[in-house]
């Protein structure tokens, strides 16, 4: 192959490496197209150094160099924006199929945490759950800036004690499962009985 086909052969790889990427990127291809753009680089370090062209052939590679590396650069922004997530507002300008997807997801889920939980039986003997409990009240209490005093461990331990204790006559059961639910807002501890 000449000098001449083989930098035309890597100025279509360009070309078809710049469509392979769109759709990657448009969520129609599952990996990115990393055998295709092992090749075009293979081809750029062949002529790199550029002794072995002509100076009309230098001007083309050059051009397709500079072409490939604007892309390039896009790509592996593209690429990491993809893996990471966006990060800042001006990231969704690059139009990521996928990406947007996933973040509206996952603001689900932010706004719908799994509730924290706990089973209890004997509060005296418990005391690493209750403060566990105590401390993911707290924490969800910190996050949505719930307002009034948060209370003491102690007098929370006393408050989850009588609780225990209450449902445990009413429902005629050993166990209570205590939550910390988010809703609207709004932090609140609900206790059940368990009674399997």
């Amino acid at each position: 192959m000449t000098i001449d086909e083989e930098l035309n052969q890597l100025d279509d790889g360009v070309r078809r490496l710049k469509i392979e990427y769109d759709i990657f990127f448009g969520g129609g291809a599952k990996k990115p197209p990393t055998d295709l753009e092992w090749r075009v680089q293979s081809l750029m370090k062949k002529y790199s150094d550029g002794r072995r062209l002509t100076y009309g052939q230098r001007f083309k590679f050059n051009t397709i160099q500079q072409k490939f590396a604007v892309h390039n650069s896009l790509w592996q922004q593209k690429l990491r924006i993809k893996e990471e997530g966006y990060r800042r507002p001006q990231d969704a300008l690059l139009a990521i199929q996928g990406v947007r997807q996933f973040e509206d997801e996952a603001s689900e889920v932010i706004d719908k945490p799994e509730p924290f939980r706990i089973v209890c039986s004997d509060v005296d003997a418990e005391v690493n759950k209750v403060k566990a409990l105590y401390e993911a009240m707290a924490a969800a209490r910190k996050e949505h800036k719930a307002k009034g005093p948060a209370g003491t461990f102690e007098s929370f331990q006393q408050f989850v004690k009588k609780k225990t204790e209450q449902l445990r006559k009413e429902y005629g059961t050993s166990k209570v499962e205590y939550a910390v639910e988010v809703e609207a807002g709004q932090v609140r501890l609900k206790a059940k009985a368990k009674t399997k």
